[in-house]
């Protein structure tokens, strides 16, 4: 009885472990053009690879100018364009189901910040996500002041390799250059498949059995 008690535990912890397999995320582009004058701008990205992927640009610690229009500055326009791979490492077959996509900023005045974001499957360029939005400030009929958002997004079908491409613009009217929009924050926080999290359980609760019987 404890033989097999102790083979269910490592059978579930087993699977617990390749739920939380290590990812390998390729950064393809994460940069930026501010204008006038064109100024391009590089944005440092933060990564983790485990246990989950987790990608973030630091849109506002963009070289040598945050991701930052108007506010008095001579930019009345800008982009920011951010591009990554996520695969598996070796012996991690779990997928991924989707992630959280936080995206934090600034509108003020007549300004407005828009994005679109597409994930594709490399195996057969499907696309799983094909998602836009904006945030505008009270001169486009939207609200003034600094803001932070989660986007849950589903993919139309689980996948563990994907590209992930994002664009954002940020304006404002010429005639309103004291207006503000301002990139603060884009990250993404992906989010295994069930199955991955039932297995974790499943580890988690043989153990807590288990030693309650050497008790």
């Amino acid at each position: 009885m404890m033989r097999r008690a102790i083979t269910s535990v490592l059978v579930a912890s087993a699977l617990a472990t390749g739920a939380f397999a290590s990812w390998n995320v390729t950064i393809l582009n994460s940069s930026g053009v501010l204008n006038p004058p064109s100024t391009p701008v590089s944005v440092p990205t933060v990564v983790q690879t485990n246990p989950l992927p987790q990608v973030t640009f630091l849109t506002t610690a963009g070289n040598p100018n945050p991701i930052l229009v108007g506010n008095g500055t001579s930019f009345l326009n800008g982009t920011f364009s951010g591009a990554y791979q996520i695969s598996p490492q070796p012996g991690n077959t779990n997928l991924l189901t989707g992630f959280n996509f936080v995206i934090g900023g600034v509108v003020d005045g007549s300004a407005m910040i828009v994005w679109q974001k597409k994930v594709v499957r490399n195996s057969d360029n499907a696309i799983l996500y094909n998602g836009s939005g904006s945030f505008a400030g009270a001169g486009f009929g939207g609200t003034n002041g600094a803001f932070i958002v989660n986007i849950p997004v589903t993919l139309a079908a689980p996948a563990n390799d994907v590209t992930v491409y994002e664009n954002f613009l940020l304006f404002v009217l010429p005639t309103q250059p004291v207006s503000t929009a301002g990139l603060l924050l884009v990250e993404q926080d992906w989010v295994p498949e069930p199955a991955s999290m039932i297995a974790l359980g499943s580890g988690l609760v043989g153990l807590m059995a288990l030693r309650r019987r050497k008790r």
